[in-house]
Parts: C-alpha cells; sequence; structure tokens
C-alpha cells in the first residue's frame, strides 16, 4: 500500500468535517488535494474556470445549505483573484474555509510567492497558516471552528512541498464539531423586556421590521404575536425577505425598497422594532425613513452605532426567537393589547399595494423590466430557490416577486459587486440538487463571468437563468441620464447572449414580448437541463427606487 502523503490526510481531515462539497480551480500549489478529496468516497467536487467563481460557488453552498462551503485555489495569482469574493462572504456572515495552497517553504525563489495574510486579513477573513506538519490537524480544526463560531470565511494556508511529503503520524482526527460549543439562545434582561412593552403601551402606530437574524432564529410565530398584540404592521429588511409572507398586514421590504405605501407608513410610525436586522443606512432610508419613531433593536449584538446611524433608542441583546417570546408574554401578563395600525381598511390598502404603478410605453421589440419580471414571478414555481445578483434590476426583482419562502432567496450584493451571481446560483444549485433554482441576472454582471456557463454544462447543473439585458450597465446609464450627462460609454449593446448559451451547450432562447415564458418554461422543464433566457429589457424604463433617488421622482 501507497504511504499516505500529507495531502491525503488533509483531505481526510476535511471530510471528516463533514465536507461533501469542494469548489476549486487546480494549480501547482493545491492540485494534489483537490485531486485527493475528487477520490473520496461521497466528496464532490466542481472545477470552477475562474477563483472568483469558485468562492463565489462556495458561498453560494453555504447560503443554501447552513454549512461551511469550501473552495480552494493555488498561490499566487490564483489567490489573488478571490480578494472580492472573499470580502463579500466576510460582510454577508458565510462560514467558508477557503484551502490555498502556498509557495513552497524550502524554496530560494517562486514566481508565485506573496504574502497571503494580509490580503485575506483585508478582507475581513480569518487566516490560518501551516508551518509544521506537527500543527496540520489543529490548523485544520482552528479553520473550521472560525468559520462555524464566528461566521466568517477562513483562508487556510498550506505550502505546496508540505503537501508531497509523507504523513509522518496517526491518521486519526477530531473534528471540529466535538469542540465548537452546543448552539444556544440568547435570553433577554426581564428588565429590558418591561421596558420595551412600556414602549409598546405607549405606541399608537409600530412597526416590526425583521431581518435575516429572525430567519436563522425561527422567530416568524412569536414576532407575528407580538405585531398581533402591539397593533403592528410587519416589514423585513432586505435580506429577510418572504419572512411575513401571506400575513394581511405586512409591508414587505423596508427601506431603500419600500412602495410608497409603505414609505406612509413608516412616516407616520412611532415605534420601529428592529428585530435580527442592522438598522442600517438601505434600512433606514439612511435614518429618514422613520423620523418619528422610537426605535428598538433586538440582536444578539447589537450595535449603538453603524453606518453612520445611531441604531436605535433601546437595545435588547438576545436572541430573536426568545427575545419575542419573552416579549409577548410579559404583554399578556400586563393585559396590553393595543388595535394600531390593524384595521380591515389597512389590510384591504396592503393587498392592493404595487411596488411601482407608474407606465411607461416601451420602445419596440422590448419588454418593460418591472411587467416582465411580474410574468416571470408567476411562472416560476414558489418551491424555487431565486437568485439575484447586483445592477440596476435588482431593486425591481426584489419587490416585484413574491409569495417565497425567506429562505428561497439569495441575494448576493454584500460588497456592492456585480459579476458573482451566476457562480452563486451553481453553488445553490448544487446544494439543492433538483434543478429548481433560478438566477436573475444582468448582462453585465453575466459577461464578467460567462465562462461559468461551461462549467454548468460539464457537471451537468439543473438550473435557469433569466438575464435582465438592458444593453449596458443600467446602474450607471441611468445615472448619467438623471445628471445630463451622455450614457454612451455604459451602454454596449444587447449582442446575442442567448446564442452564447447556446454555444456553452445550455438552451438559450430570447424574449423581446409578454407572455412567452410560460411556453419557455414548459419547454425548460421537460428539457430537465440548464437554460437561459435572454430578456430584452427597455433600457428607457429606470426602477422606482432610482427613478425617487436619481431623478427626485416623488
Amino acid at each position: 500500500m501507497a504511504k499516505l502523503k500529507t495531502s491525503d490526510m488533509l483531505a481526510l481531515a476535511f471530510k471528516a468535517e463533514g465536507v461533501d462539497h469542494l469548489f476549486t480551480l487546480m494549480g501547482d500549489a493545491n492540485m494534489y488535494w483537490s485531486t485527493a478529496m475528487a477520490a473520496l468516497p461521497g466528496m464532490t467536487v466542481v472545477h470552477a474556470r475562474h477563483e472568483h467563481c469558485a468562492v463565489s460557488m462556495a458561498e453560494g453552498y453555504a447560503r443554501a445549505t447552513g454549512k461551511v462551503g469550501v473552495a480552494s485555489t493555488t498561490c499566487g495569482p490564483g489567490f489573488t483573484q478571490i480578494m472580492t469574493a472573499l470580502t463579500m462572504a466576510a460582510r454577508a456572515n458565510i462560514p467558508m474555509v477557503v484551502f490555498a495552497g502556498d509557495s513552497p517553504i524550502a524554496a530560494a525563489w517562486y514566481l508565485q510567492q506573496i504574502d497571503m495574510a494580509p490580503l485575506a486579513l483585508a478582507t475581513g477573513s480569518a487566516y490560518v497558516p501551516v508551518r509544521h506538519p506537527d500543527r496540520l490537524l489543529d490548523n485544520v480544526r482552528e479553520a473550521f471552528q472560525i468559520a462555524q463560531v464566528e461566521r466568517r470565511p477562513v483562508v487556510l494556508s498550506v505550502p505546496m512541498d508540505m503537501q508531497k511529503q509523507p504523513w509522518p503520524h496517526l491518521t486519526d482526527y477530531t473534528p471540529s464539531t466535538e469542540l465548537v460549543p452546543v448552539a444556544q439562545r440568547p435570553i433577554p434582561d426581564p428588565v429590558i423586556v418591561d421596558r420595551v412593552c412600556d414602549m409598546i403601551a405607549e405606541a399608537q402606530r409600530p412597526i416590526i421590521v425583521a431581518g435575516r437574524g429572525a430567519t436563522r432564529s425561527g422567530a416568524k410565530a412569536a414576532l407575528e404575536a407580538v405585531a398581533e398584540r402591539s397593533g403592528a404592521l410587519l416589514a423585513t429588511s432586505l435580506l429577510g425577505k418572504g419572512l411575513f409572507e401571506g400575513n394581511p398586514y405586512a409591508l414587505d421590504i423596508s427601506g431603500a425598497f419600500a412602495s410608497d405605501f409603505s414609505r406612509e407608513r413608516f412616516a407616520e410610525a412611532d415605534l420601529v422594532i428592529g428585530c435580527g436586522a442592522g438598522l442600517g443606512h438601505y434600512t433606514t432610508e439612511g435614518g429618514y425613513l422613520y423620523p418619528g419613531a422610537k426605535v428598538v433593536q433586538i440582536d444578539i449584538n447589537p450595535r449603538g452605532y453603524w453606518q453612520g446611524l445611531k441604531t436605535a433608542d433601546l437595545h435588547v441583546r438576545a436572541d430573536a426567537k426568545a427575545a419575542a417570546e419573552a416579549i409577548v408574554a410579559r404583554l399578556d401578563q400586563r393585559k396590553i393589547k393595543k388595535a394600531g395600525f390593524r384595521t380591515s381598511d389597512m389590510a384591504k390598502q396592503i393587498a392592493a399595494d404595487q411596488p411601482d404603478r407608474k407606465e411607461f410605453p416601451v420602445q419596440a421589440n422590448m419588454v418593460d423590466p418591472r411587467k416582465a419580471l411580474l410574468e416571470l414571478d408567476r411562472t416560476i414555481p414558489k418551491d424555487w430557490d431565486i437568485v439575484v445578483g447586483g445592477g440596476h434590476y435588482f431593486s425591481i426583482a426584489m419587490t416585484h416577486m413574491r409569495g417565497r419562502a425567506a429562505e428561497r432567496y439569495h441575494v448576493i450584493n454584500d460588497f456592492g459587486a456585480i459579476g458573482s451571481g451566476l457562480p452563486a446560483a451553481i453553488g445553490v444549485a448544487k446544494a439543492r440538487g433538483d434543478g429548481k433554482v433560478i438566477l436573475i441576472e444582468g448582462d453585465g454582471s453575466l459577461m464578467m463571468h460567462i465562462q461559468e456557463l461551461e462549467t454548468i454544462r460539464r457537471h451537468g447543473i439543473r438550473m435557469l437563468i433569466a438575464i435582465v439585458n438592458d444593453g449596458g450597465y443600467g446602474a450607471e446609464f441611468h445615472k448619467f441620464r438623471a445628471n445630463g450627462v451622455d450614457p454612451s460609454g455604459a451602454i454596449h449593446g444587447r449582442g446575442d447572449i442567448a446564442g452564447m448559451a447556446t454555444g456553452f451547450g445550455l438552451r438559450g432562447a430570447n424574449i423581446s414580448g409578454m407572455g412567452k415564458m410560460e411556453g419557455l418554461f414548459r419547454e425548460h422543464q421537460s428539457a430537465n437541463s440548464a437554460g437561459l433566457w435572454d430578456i430584452h429589457s427597455d433600457d428607457l424604463i429606470p426602477s422606482r427606487s432610482y427613478r425617487r433617488v436619481h431623478f427626485g421622482e416623488a
């Protein structure tokens, strides 16, 4: 039997950590380990065409599963490619381990050598260097523990020459799961709970805003109970979208993407309770969304000052569900019950609300992007995962897609970077494995990493891609027009994206008129493969949020 190499032992350690998917692009410094991973029973290895995409795929996988995503790059230029992806994952609190092969320790000189530590740390990621075989397994365990407990990416740096050496020890490995603290639900201080109840008792028009933390905590039912007793309307942050879907008093997204009707209700609010939400710049419209309201923030780690804003008047340091349940119990004990916003007329107005009512003439052979996304929403079943990248179309997608649970939305925009939606959707699709994943992306974003369409074909990944194709960088040319500047530099033409998809081995279709998606979706389902719809969007129709912020539309 061949003697175990250090790269083999590293693969066994990752397997023991529960890793079953690896997203990688191989080079000198990680190819032997990646090959050892692929040889393990039950291991799925996805070979990306770009290092940034490998990390973004692992991020999407982690978003969909809640597990630690695992990606790998080689050293030097392979590693420098992933700075944006690492930053996005760090800001999104994604647990991830990146196996980064490093230059050989024993080499006097190596062309691809670079100090990876300051680069990794600058992104907000942790950095764990392997310096000796005796510490190697401890380093792996540390990397996975940090990823899980601190919910951020960790770069594990492993020199290539060390990987090739025979493994000098036994193969016993204790995974981090045996050392990570048991998940706990911090309960709120009863004195603080009473202060929250006092504020509810005084309020006439409260609104509850729930975020991703409330979704993760499973706080929906408890928050709806708080709202029912306090007379509050319900809303979510962007990352909590869908949590209160179906509730007759739910306003959808708070802040920058709020409808005009929702914005008016926030202006009337005298109490806002944020739960599992950061209450940052976009969620609060820079602090101007609810100028007359007292604010409570419930969070495991509440911030008094964040993104240049005072977040709240009262902070409750607790788990979202535990705090909401404690507030409900105390409200019942004190017999506090308010009507607040909750009337039958209010429920009717909420049901009739629309994200954008303005009508525009539509250019020939193009579609109104808002109406196209409403048609897409009607066409795609509600149990599908929706992955949305960044760009002008992004706010339209997030305000017009409805009827799905919060865990079905994946917003890839934590660093404001375009180009990551496609690889993240691949990660989500691999996690789901049922083909029920649709990516909504822009043409400019797609072009940044269109090579990954070949990865989809090569790995037989089933998914659907809807490209909102406005022939340029819409976020830029709409702002140019709003400021009276020639937008031509941000317009590149629509090209034949459906033809490009076909060239990569996917099924491509053009959509230049309404009413075609239902038939195309039936064809997609029958084909049981990956497809791309090139939706020719009218570039003269700005989103409601752009019209309000950049065009000064009231």
